[in-house]
């Protein structure tokens, strides 16, 4: 089973939404200025607190230095200074708010007077934190009227803040003061309170955010989506946009959408001048090279006979005929997966194979090879169908009939196959697709041996030897053994006979042909002449008088050594 993954991907790339990134970047942002703009407002909120904090202790503090000093007067009358301290301490502690909150009376030497904290745990026997009050007693040395201001200090339960002054009576510093914990505790509290909204918050506008950004992104999704098809098919469309918002994306898709019929356009054009399977590759590879490499591939040619005549006939209009031929015979070519080569004049090469290997190629050449003599049939009968339609009016002129004679189409197509080169030739100025081998120069005669033997198609061994192992649609009979211009030894070549398509009163008569062909490679042509007489052919008639009365001769091999191509 394939691994769903989140995002579209381009090869190991994931596609990720532009919707997601704006709002991925929008709720990091919402989130950094919120946790920042409060947690700035705690730090001055907290900065307030202690100011207001040390305005209520500065007020405690005067109100404790009053006390101390009746407390002072109350002690030299009753001679008991412990009870006065004690209600010192009693008196402080009716100011107290927090947990923590301390009342001191500390001397120069950090002996501990008396002692009031609302943490009824907390024991003061001395003020540990030596540091702070060296400063104090630094202030005081330095400038004895300098006698209250503020402080801070540590003990074993924290850090302390507060204010002082100095009590002359007692000979100590009035100490007012508060954790800086509890203070700090509060602001924590509050602060997780509203980081829990921030993120509630946050949570229902991000579903919102979600719903919103989906209705507004939807066409950017569309066209992502859209082009995520393109390159995995590696073929250009046109972008939906008739339900698109009026906005600059839908521009941009628009844009693209010109650009891509554009593009389409240039390679439609470029297409009906090179084969498919190179404006395929260079698509996808964004480049052509000259480069090429052996193939085993089949080879369709065919050719227009007596078109010196038909050109001399003609003269201009002759273009306008190869246009209305081509426009049949190319769809043809294309329709069985096939791939021009090259347009010469009156002749077509067409190639097979290019895409998938196989004895297929070959079936698909036979079958092309018929279809384009029919259509070159069905075009003759519309002349024919044509001169009877002006005749039954008037006889046609000798102009007139010699142009007739020059639009009745006439083809020949020769097949072969094998190994060939296929690839790019010239320069990198200018370079052709073609294919280059011997076995497209034997197509090449073959093609040439359908006006020798007066049949449409004439194919080669490889050919019969490949339809044969994919299909028994056709039946291979063999015409002749020869040796074309340009070779050195002989190849039989055969005639497809199409079951489906040529008249099965044919094929008794090709099979008389071949007892006289047998007869003709054994070197007993008296019973050849019988075989080719009774067979009715055509093309036993080149047997007939290639043998006349004569007998075979000396060192007969069978092969017929052909002079012209």
């Amino acid at each position: 089973m394939a691994k769903k993954t989140v995002f579209q991907h381009v090869g190991n790339t994931p596609i990720i939404p532009i919707s997601a990134k704006i709002l991925g970047i929008f709720i990091c942002l919402l989130l950094l200025s919120n946790f920042m703009t409060n947690f700035i407002n705690l730090r001055l909120s907290q900065r307030q607190v202690i100011t207001l904090t040390n305005t209520i202790l500065v007020n405690q503090l005067k109100d404790l230095y009053t006390t101390a000093d009746n407390q002072y007067q109350i002690s030299r009358y009753s001679q008991n200074p412990d009870d006065s301290l004690k209600s010192l301490g009693d008196s402080a502690a009716k100011g107290f708010t927090q947990k923590h909150s301390l009342a001191l009376g500390v001397r120069q030497d950090g002996t501990i007077l008396f002692s009031s904290c609302a943490d009824g745990n907390a024991v003061w026997n001395s003020f540990t934190d030596t540091t702070a009050l060296g400063e104090l007693n630094k202030r005081f040395a330095a400038d004895p009227s300098v006698r209250e201001g503020s402080l801070s200090f540590d003990s074993k339960s924290g850090s302390y803040f507060g204010v002082y002054k100095y009590q002359e009576d007692w000979k100590c510093y009035l100490v007012r003061a508060e954790l800086r914990s509890d203070t700090q505790r509060d602001m924590y509290r509050v602060m997780f309170i509203i980081v829990f909204i921030i993120l509630a918050l946050t949570a229902v506008f991000l579903y919102v955010g979600i719903v919103m950004f989906k209705s507004l992104f939807a066409n950017i999704k569309n066209i992502t989506n859209s082009l995520y098809d393109m390159q995995q098919k590696q073929k250009l469309s046109v972008i939906d946009i008739s339900k698109a918002p009026n906005d600059d994306i839908t521009y941009l898709a628009a844009s693209f959408n010109s650009l891509s019929s554009s593009i389409n356009n240039l390679l439609g054009i470029f297409q009906k001048f090179v084969s498919k399977d190179v404006v395929t590759k260079a698509y996808s590879e964004h480049e052509i090279k000259l480069e090429g490499n052996q193939r085993e591939l089949t080879i369709l040619f065919s050719d227009i006979k007596s078109f010196t005549y038909r050109t001399e006939t003609l003269g201009n209009d002759i273009i306008d005929l190869l246009n209305v031929h081509y426009n049949s015979v190319i769809h043809k070519v294309h329709e069985n997966d096939g791939v021009v080569g090259s347009i010469i004049g009156d002749a077509i090469l067409a190639i097979y194979g290019t895409g998938e290997p196989g004895p297929q190629k070959s079936c698909e050449a036979i079958q092309s090879a018929w279809e384009i003599t029919n259509v070159t049939a069905q075009l003759r009968d519309k002349m024919i169908e044509r001169r009877k339609l002006i005749e039954k009016t008037r006889r046609l002129t000798a102009a007139e009939d010699r142009i007739y004679q020059a639009v009745l189409l006439d083809v020949g197509v020769g097949i072969d196959g094998g190994n060939v080169f296929y690839g790019n030739i010239g320069s990198d100025e200018h370079m052709a697709n073609t294919v280059i081998g011997d076995n497209v120069n034997s197509a090449s005669r073959l093609e040439g041996l359908t006006r020798v033997y007066k049949l449409p198609v004439i194919v080669s061994g490889y050919i019969k030897d490949e339809v044969l192992k994919e299909t028994e649609r056709y039946l291979f009979y063999e015409i002749d053994m020869v040796q074309v211009k340009g070779k050195t030894e002989g190849m039989r070549i055969y005639f497809p006979f199409d079951t489906e398509q040529c008249d099965a009163k044919l094929a008794p008569k090709f099979e008389e042909y071949e007892k006289g062909l047998t007869s003709y490679y054994e070197g007993d042509w008296k019973s050849a002449r019988t075989h080719f007489k009774s067979c009715g052919l055509e093309l036993a008639q080149i047997f007939l008088d290639r043998m006349g009365l004569k007998k075979a001769p000396k060192g007969w091999n069978g092969i017929w050594t052909m002079t012209t191509k």
